[in-house]
């Protein structure tokens, strides 16, 4: 399958059944205001293309994967920051944590993907965009 994003969006891969996943999704839309990105369940023919593609172990990432044409994929907290960068201010501060060595940083997001669903549940499907969103949804 081949992957056409254009050059200028980057894509958020998500986990479409976790709620928090769906949550910060939905959040990122509402910051969104130079319309970076596009998003896509990890479930999804495209994220399934894009984990047998950069084959990844789907058992240790598991929740957020930013993809770009330009620079491949990003995981984990190195991802979120990324996300954040793109979300202005004052989302975008938080890129000054990108001074913490990314296996640091990645001990906090592991304890938090591995209890996302004890904490926030989870969906039997992915989420179905609206009509308005659709657009920024590929699948």
């Amino acid at each position: 399958m081949k992957i056409n994003i254009p050059k200028n969006k980057k894509l958020i891969l998500f986990d479409g059944v976790c709620n928090l996943c769906n949550s910060s999704v939905q959040y990122v839309i509402k910051h969104d205001k130079n319309n970076v990105f596009l998003f896509a369940p990890l479930q999804s023919n495209i994220g399934q293309a894009l984990i047998k593609k950069y084959d990844l172990d789907t058992k240790v990432i598991d929740s957020v994967l930013l993809y770009s044409p330009e620079n491949g994929i990003v995981y984990k907290s190195s991802a979120a920051l990324a996300i954040a960068k793109h979300l202005g201010f004052p989302r975008n501060l938080l890129a000054v944590f990108y001074i913490i060595p990314a296996f640091i940083r990645n001990i906090v997001y592991d304890f938090i993907a591995k209890n996302r669903y004890k904490w926030y549940g989870k969906k039997e499907a992915c989420m179905i965009p609206t009509p308005e969103l659709k657009s920024k949804f590929l699948s």
